[in-house]
């Protein structure tokens, strides 16, 4: 591509949007000015910086509902400045920032600093997740109201990483967010059935003796939400599914006409729990690895619409958290940087959905839910360059030494992976070039 310039105009010259044939497009103003014919038309085109883009797909920036930047107070496993460059590496634009940090994002005052540092930091637009309850307890609603009348302007509430099983507090919270259309992401696990549980149940996990996670723990607290949702006409988000019977669950409520959305991770759609034999903390994550059916039922269901998008849960922890015994190791594993990769991997070079289908799974189906008017948006005249510039024949080996994340505790190393990221633009800045950060876009005037 060879380019090194950060300002000013740029035209994209010979991608081919989502995958359809080349097409230029004209960068201005931070918004896509013109395409096609009328790009090299334009006045503005003689002056702009040329990227060369012929054999890459030019796609929306990808939107990432799920992600843990861990920053405030666990800023030794990342902070908000790293996981958003690891972001534009991934082809992200958007990002949006889980609750369960230290103190926990359950007021105002913690969701506009999350808020802030993401705007000094440039790199992508990182929009807070709220806490459904006050320090993740399940004991009491956080400030829903406040944290949505915030400078954060938060929609989107989690207590992710634990569940609110009290039917009573989630009906609460689905009636409370309805009043400005928020949505609840409701991490799906009944505790009791999960009770010091460290690996898919089943076969495997009777084979090395570690207790087993049941796909039950999930597929219950699915179907009691969805009937609540049902209930009280409000927007229902289901994090990570990872099971068959979740699936089938989800096609049931969105049969009926519910107000349901799912996501899947793109660890689920690719590794299975016989990776767990090995003992390795890397692939200790939650919901667990699941069987090779369940994997298989997952990409149907995210081919299918079933499953509406794809949700890193980036999930980066310190050295130490992951090199230990399994059963003292933490639970999770990083994603932003790899996920376009897998995808394209377990859905694209499968033949389940096409380029398109991609945009819609990683790009506009995200910003929709998480009601990003800006993100998502067509390749189009007009709308805001929120761009990725993807060369679908690269291949790479991951090696987490090298990612910007400041996670180690990728489950994909040393494996070979299609697709990468050659340029990000977020807000018609050019945050990545020739696969390498360029430089965060300033904030200066606002957006």
């Amino acid at each position: 591509m060879n380019t090194t310039a950060t300002e000013g105009d740029f035209l994209i010259r010979g991608a081919s949007p989502l995958g359809a044939g080349p097409a230029d497009l004209l960068v201005s103003a931070g918004r896509i000015a013109a395409v096609g014919l009328a790009a090299a038309a334009d006045p503005r085109a003689s002056a702009a910086t040329v990227v060369g883009a012929d054999g890459l797909i030019a796609l929306p920036g990808l939107v990432d509902l799920h992600a843990h930047l861990r920053e405030p107070g666990r800023e030794d496993a990342e902070t908000v400045e790293t996981g958003t460059r690891a972001a534009a590496l991934g082809g992200f634009t958007a990002v949006h920032a889980m609750a369960n940090s230290n103190p926990v994002a359950d007021t105002a005052g913690v969701v506009e600093q999350v808020w802030s540092l993401g705007r000094r930091s440039g790199w992508v637009d990182v929009r807070p997740v709220g806490a459904v309850t006050v320090g993740l307890a399940g004991e009491r609603l956080s400030e829903l109201g406040a944290m949505a009348d915030s400078r954060a302007r938060v929609r989107v509430f989690s207590d992710d990483g634990v569940c609110v099983s009290d039917p009573v507090l989630m009906r609460r919270a689905l009636e409370y967010v309805k009043a400005f259309d928020g949505v609840i992401a409701q991490h799906s696990q009944e505790p009791r059935l999960t009770e010091g549980a460290q690996m898919n149940e089943g076969d495997v996990s009777a084979v090395l003796g570690l207790a087993g996670w049941p796909a039950v723990a999930e597929e219950s607290i699915i179907a009691r939400d969805v009937l609540l949702a049902q209930h009280v006409g409000s927007r229902l988000h289901v994090c990570h599914v990872s099971t068959a019977g979740s699936v089938e669950i989800l096609r049931w409520a969105k049969a009926r006409g519910i107000r349901v959305t799912a996501e899947v991770t793109p660890h689920h759609l690719l590794l299975t729990e016989e990776l767990v034999r090995t003992y390795n903390p890397v692939y200790k994550v939650n919901p667990p690895l699941r069987r090779e059916a369940d994997v298989m039922a997952l990409r149907e269901a995210l081919a299918d619409g079933t499953i509406d998008i794809v949700g890193t849960d980036h999930a980066p922890h310190p050295s130490e958290d992951k090199e230990c015994e399994w059963a003292q190791a933490a639970m999770g594993m990083t994603g932003l940087e790899t996920a376009l990769s897998v995808v394209q991997h377990a859905m694209i070079e499968t033949g389940l959905i096409t380029w398109a289908d991609f945009a819609r799974i990683t790009s506009a189906a995200p910003a929709r839910i998480g009601l990003l008017e800006d993100q998502g948006r067509p390749l189009e005249a007009g709308e805001p360059a929120n761009i990725v510039l993807v060369d679908p024949a690269a291949r790479w080996t991951v090696d987490p030494g090298k990612m910007a994340t400041m996670g180690r505790n990728s489950p994909f190393a040393g494996l070979e992976l299609p697709g990468a990221v050659v340029a990000t633009f977020f807000h018609g800045h050019p945050t990545v070039l020739d696969g390498e950060l360029a430089s965060p876009r300033s904030t200066d005037g606002g957006h």
